[in-house]
């Protein structure tokens, strides 16, 4: 790609339309959006402006730049990664390689959560990029947040978007897995967490996107449900009185977990919230 071809420049509208039609010959889901959202990252305006200023011709640093940014999409790097940020919740989040790239599918887990508390603490265990907690945090002011994260390297994430949405009075990121870094006398009005749940098995079959996503947030064992049995086997010790347990899983776990795991471990069954697509996405268990 130079800067002209055929004395024709390459503008906004037309690196689009080239790179669109690239990305759809390579099977990329969202080729249009995907190729959006680069060059917008690469020349730095917002996605919405590319459209009245499709013909706007891009400087050589530009286009060198979206060249750079195609060949990493196309080596299965995922866009939110090339960009270094996603939207969830409507707030803006940086991602890196080091968390998972925030879903739709995941607000499920935050609408569920706000349904069912106006204040108190709560706690988010594998917080990642610290999308759930910052949701969570931005809409109820009266609510104070832990969130524990394994890794060292998310937690630097989670931490720098705390600080990004003036949240640090009321959000606290711990290193840790799970329960483990926290005081033993904390307790909970509620938990929610959306933890690894993709069966070891099937990892290699997963999009070649998603797979460059860390693979200690999505194995979750041999049936996926590793982490999510701790969970629910620990979370009695950490929540008060009438306290909630929301966990985030493939809808193919749901009942099992809402009707045979949960009442094993917390003696109640759970009931199921539904995302967007109408999936089984996070099973609410209200304890006593």
């Amino acid at each position: 790609m130079s800067t002209t071809e055929n004395n024709a420049p390459w503008t906004a509208g037309r690196v689009l339309g080239w790179a669109t039609d690239d990305f759809r010959k390579r099977g990329l889901p969202a080729p249009r959006l995907e190729a959006e959202l680069l060059l917008a990252h690469v020349i730095g305006c917002p996605r919405l402006e590319l459209y009245t200023g499709h013909d706007r011709p891009l400087t050589r640093e530009e286009l060198d730049g979206f060249r750079a940014a195609v060949t990493r999409r196309r080596g299965g790097e995922p866009a939110t990664y090339i960009c270094g940020v996603k939207e969830f919740w409507s707030l803006e989040l940086e991602v890196t390689g080091d968390v998972l790239v925030p879903r739709p599918d995941t607000e499920t887990l935050v609408e569920a959560c706000l349904e069912r508390l106006d204040d108190g603490p709560v706690l988010d265990l594998a917080t990642g990029s610290g999308c759930v907690a910052i949701a969570l945090a931005s809409e109820r002011p009266s609510i104070t947040l832990d969130a524990t994260e394994i890794s060292s390297a998310a937690c630097a994430v989670a931490r720098r978007n705390v600080e990004r949405h003036g949240l640090a009075e009321r959000v606290a990121v711990f290193e840790g897995d799970l329960f483990r870094p926290l005081p033993a006398d904390r307790r909970y009005r509620a938990i929610v967490s959306n933890p690894p749940y993709v069966r070891d098995a099937e990892i290699d079959g997963l999009a070649p996107e998603v797979r460059r996503e860390p693979r200690l947030a999505l194995a979750g064992g041999p049936d996926g449900l590793d982490v999510i049995r701790r969970i629910l086997a620990e979370a009695p010790g950490h929540l008060l009185p009438g306290g909630v347990l929301l966990i985030e899983l493939d809808p193919r776990q749901a009942e099992v977990v809402a009707d045979e795991l949960g009442p094993l471990a917390l003696g109640v069954n759970g009931t199921i919230a539904r995302d967007l697509a109408g999936r089984e996405r996070v099973v609410v268990f209200e304890v006593g």
